[in-house]
């Protein structure tokens, strides 16, 4: 890794891709597919590529890029930087007040990941390294999982992503009992006893909605069950919830912040702990993040829905830290992910393999991009 890293530009770049059939979850739906891609450059012309969450509001993408070339750029240019966890600390200080007095916390730590993550892909392809070797990663091989099985005949999707290697699956809930476990029941009868099998609520519970639904998935062989409170519930709900429920509980897509995450291991309701690398933290947050819940005997399991650049990030984050956890992998048709998740494409027995082609591993297409291509201003 260099010395200094000082940088020539951060650009970024919005895409959007309409799909046919809308993305659900029990809060809303995604009705096409967004992405902001990050491209940092140094002085040297070395780049790198990130990617920020920008999946909701509809409109977030461009709002993102926008605060990225408008607030993190200028923070950054001239400015050196021992390593890319220095320059994540160095934006997160100086963007505190501005979070607060903005209402915006979420978009600008989003914003600042997807940087990081840029800057860590930079730094490894100037060390010519993969980054979950530079990140002390031992092997490159990660465990996926079909996620996102919309309530609409999920079946049909699990069995199309069976055929294509994948080994275990998780299906979105929270539309009430009848249809939730009528398509539990439906994806056993298909899948056999052998696949693995998660549900997530998307926060769709009241802490009695979920003492009354959490029983029922004790017949259903579930790893665990995702998100059955709103997130900023007190840990005192989630731990009642976690001494009656049959499963472990998971979580971790919508906690920011090492204090945060620190909080959640403390209060011991979680059997699966889920940072989503574009979200917060990018690696510079969700790497130590990680060791701590592997430390504190949870399971780590990061959390991803969006492009592909994101998408080899979260797997190399998994590598890097090890644990035997399970990447998610989004069933739902994106062409902006498959364009440019590289090596990630390729699952077989369940597992994917990050290879050893320095940085992420692949670089984004842009001319096979440019039809989804959005302007912002």
């Amino acid at each position: 890794m260099s010395a200094v890293l000082r940088l020539r530009s951060l650009r970024a770049l919005v895409f959007r891709c309409p799909i046919d059939l809308p993305v659900v979850t029990s809060f809303g739906a995604m009705r096409d597919r967004p992405m902001v891609l990050l491209r940092a450059e140094d002085d040297a012309g070395a780049v790198g590529w990130g990617e920020t969450w920008c999946n909701f509001p509809a409109v977030g993408a461009e709002h993102r890029a926008r605060l990225v070339e408008s607030v993190l750029w200028p923070l950054l240019a001239g400015k050196d930087f021992a390593t890319p966890r220095e320059a994540f600390q160095f934006l997160s200080e100086k963007t505190a007040v501005l979070a607060i007095q903005s209402g915006e916390p979420g978009p600008i730590a989003q914003s600042i990941a997807g940087t990081d993550i840029a800057l860590w892909d930079l730094a490894a392809r100037k060390a010519g390294q993969p980054l979950w070797r530079l990140l002390g990663g031992e092997l490159p091989h990660v465990r996926v999982y079909a996620s996102g099985l919309n309530p609409e005949s999920p079946e049909r999707l699990a069995l199309s992503k069976r055929n294509e290697g994948y080994t275990a699956f998780k299906l979105k809930i929270g539309f009430g009992d009848e249809r939730d476990f009528a398509n539990l029941k439906a994806l056993r009868a298909a899948l056999g006893e052998d696949a693995e099998l998660m549900v997530d609520a998307n926060q769709a519970w009241s802490l009695d909605a979920a003492r009354q639904a959490a029983p029922k998935l004790a017949g259903f062989g579930v790893k665990w069950l995702e998100e059955p409170l709103r997130a900023d519930r007190p840990w005192g709900e989630w731990r009642a919830l976690a001494n009656e429920c049959p499963v472990p509980l998971a979580a971790g897509e919508n906690l920011a912040g090492e204090a945060a995450f620190d909080g959640a291991l403390s209060a011991a309701a979680l059997g699966v702990v889920q940072p989503d690398i574009a979200k917060w933290g990018g690696f510079s947050g969700c790497l130590p993040v990680a060791r701590k819940v592997l430390a504190s005997g949870r399971r780590f399991c990061p959390h991803y829905l969006g492009g592909g650049v994101g998408l080899l990030a979260s797997a190399h984050l998994l590598a890097a830290a090890g644990g035997g956890g399970m990447l998610e992998m989004d069933a739902n048709e994106n062409p902006l992910r498959t364009l440019t998740c590289g090596p990630l494409a390729a699952v077989s027995g369940g597992r994917a393999s990050l290879g050893e082609a320095p940085g992420l591993g692949a670089e984004p297409q842009l001319e096979a991009l440019a039809r989804y291509a959005a302007t912002f201003s």
